[in-house]
């Protein structure tokens, strides 16, 4: 290793996720384990504007591993976004003498480290935390499987009633235009049916005949999952948000069903990091390190194929995330036709 750095900043952006924190701590304590100093950069890119930042040392961070969250805030930057919110917050880089930035986020965050590093000479390292895993360029981001295991385990209490009940439920869950983990959660809660906002979806097809179909053969609940962004469907019918209010409302009126519909919102988002985002956001921050000590410049840490490792900037900003097919056809298979 070639050691090319004296400074780290380090920040997160957008919306929070369970393991952050981790992420934090690993990119600290593996810089000063190498004589690498680290400033935390609070409220994301607005943080580099105000010059609104600490030194970080191993004691910083010794209790933050467990929790939720970000200690250094999160917050959206507009002005960040001008050329002239870039220029403040590059005059405080260079008065601090930092020489790299470690953001950890999603494709905002990862966007704004490339603006920053095309107007000026400051070395950009990505770490990809989002609850929606919806990065392309990675099969996994930091918190996705904490926001699942939150999601499943209310879902998992709300059928115990509805199955006491005799009860319809309907379940929102977030991932903004992503329909991943509302896929992999109706898929480990055995869900009737799920929404997502990749497909348009068909009231009769998806919904009614699952519905008829589990109770012909004697199931007397019924689980509907559906994605917050899953506003599309094909008989024209106008839903902008609430996607699960409007689902409930068709599945009483066209069934003549009442459906409790519970919104899960920022739950899911909030909770101590399960064991795999705790263990993946540590990795990354080690490798964050390591590429910048490497003398690499603008990366992204990735986890593909089970393995962490780093990729072009540009590279990973330009890839498109998909919804695993596979995953797709088990739950169809699953949910069909379904028999007692």
């Amino acid at each position: 290793m070639i050691k090319m750095i004296k400074r780290i900043g380090i920040l997160t952006s957008g919306g929070d996720a369970p393991g952050m924190n981790a992420a934090i701590r690993s990119v600290v304590r593996s810089a000063n384990s190498h004589g690498i100093e680290v400033y935390g950069i609070r409220r994301g890119y607005q943080g580099l504007i105000n010059d609104d930042m600490i030194i970080l040392h191993n004691k910083t961070v010794s209790n933050i591993m467990n929790t939720g969250g970000t200690f250094l805030f999160s917050a959206r930057s507009k002005e960040f976004m001008t050329p002239e919110g870039r220029k403040k917050a590059y005059k405080n880089i260079k008065e601090r003498g930092i020489d790299a930035i470690i953001g950890v986020g999603g494709d905002g965050t990862f966007k704004g480290l490339r603006d920053l590093s095309n107007e000026y000479p400051v070395n950009v390292i990505g770490i990809p935390a989002t609850i929606d895993n919806d990065i392309g360029c990675t099969h996994y981001t930091i918190g996705y499987d904490s926001a699942a295991n939150t999601a499943v385990e209310a879902i998992d209490n709300i059928s115990d009633t509805m199955q006491s009940h005799e009860r319809c439920s309907v379940i929102e869950v977030m991932g903004h235009n992503s329909g991943r983990l509302a896929l992999y959660v109706a898929i480990a809660t055995a869900a009737t049916t799920v929404l997502l906002p990749e497909d348009k979806w068909n009231f009769k097809e998806d919904i009614q005949d699952k519905i008829r179909n589990y109770k012909e053969a004697g199931y007397n609940h019924y689980m509907i999952i559906v994605a917050e962004g899953a506003v599309n469907n094909d008989e024209g019918l106008e839903i902008k948000e609430n996607v699960g209010e409007a689902v409930a409302k068709l599945i009483q009126e066209r069934m003549n069903i009442e459906p409790r519909v519970t919104v899960l919102g920022h739950i899911q988002r909030g909770g101590r990091p399960q064991v795999r985002d705790r263990v993946t956001a540590t990795r990354m921050g080690v490798l964050a390190v390591h590429t910048l000590m490497e003398g690499q410049k603008n990366r992204v840490i990735v986890h593909k194929d089970n393995t962490i490792k780093d990729i072009d900037l540009d590279e990973a900003i330009n890839q498109k995330s998909r919804l695993y097919r596979q995953e797709k056809e088990i739950l169809e298979e699953l949910t069909g036709k379904v028999k007692g």
